[in-house]
């Protein structure tokens, strides 16, 4: 038995709002080498002239996720894996864009409602479901892709693709964004509070051997 460690794969999953247990879980073939963040903060604005007191946030960060992912079915097909043979990598890249559509069985169900005079307006809003990324334990969190940019680059006979390159961009749905009892307003608390963990466990004192001095000192003494 090998003594290496298990290597953990980043995921997409989602899951029915209504019932969390129902789950799709879209394993990353292979780990992409990169995961680009951005970090904007909201920040309440002070009139022109007005000078603050203290600065004030107006709700968590603006988190963006950017992620290169690349499927092939090389080794499928090697194996003769049938679902593989006559679909190629379809199943793998309509999981993941079919997360940007509405259910087709609720259209089709407001249509009926709109033909039947029962509603007034159709075309929705129709439930998302509840996206989440999962890059570890650590990083557990309600997202919403933003887009899928999809790089089909091999095909076999029947034009199946059987290689993409598949940019997911993503935007972190936080405290700010939904409803307290909204699934994802927990899962999100409970991703910040684990960075406030490990934010915790960076010792200070090796950070002011590290610039010189005792930085918490200064200000202490130059803010009086």
């Amino acid at each position: 038995m090998s003594n290496a460690p298990r290597l953990l794969k980043g995921a997409i999953v989602a899951a029915d709002p209504a019932n969390i247990t129902r789950q799709t879980t879209i394993a990353f073939q292979y780990n992409p080498e990169t995961l680009k963040r951005t970090l904007t903060p909201q920040m309440a604005n002070n009139e022109k002239g007005q000078r603050a007191e203290t600065l004030r946030f107006t709700g968590a960060p603006e988190e963006t996720f950017t992620i290169e992912i690349v499927i092939d079915a090389t080794d499928q097909l090697e194996k003769g894996d049938a679902q593989t043979v006559e679909m190629g990598i379809y199943p793998q890249l309509s999981a993941l864009e079919i997360l940007l559509y509405p259910n087709s069985q609720q259209v089709i169900n407001d249509n009926k409602l709109l033909d039947q005079g029962k509603i007034e307006i159709g075309g929705g809003p129709y439930d998302a479901p509840l996206t989440l990324l999962v890059w570890g334990p650590k990083r557990v969190l309600p997202v919403m892709l933003t887009s899928v940019n999809v790089t089909e680059t091999t095909f076999d006979t029947k034009l199946n693709p059987i290689q993409a390159t598949v940019s997911l961009s993503a935007r972190a749905l936080s405290y700010s964004d939904l409803d307290p009892k909204h699934k994802g307003y927990s899962l999100f608390m409970a991703y910040q509070k684990v960075k406030e963990n490990m934010a915790r466990a960076l010792n200070a004192e090796s950070g002011n051997q590290a610039v010189g001095f005792n930085v918490g000192t200064y200000i202490a003494e130059t803010a009086r």
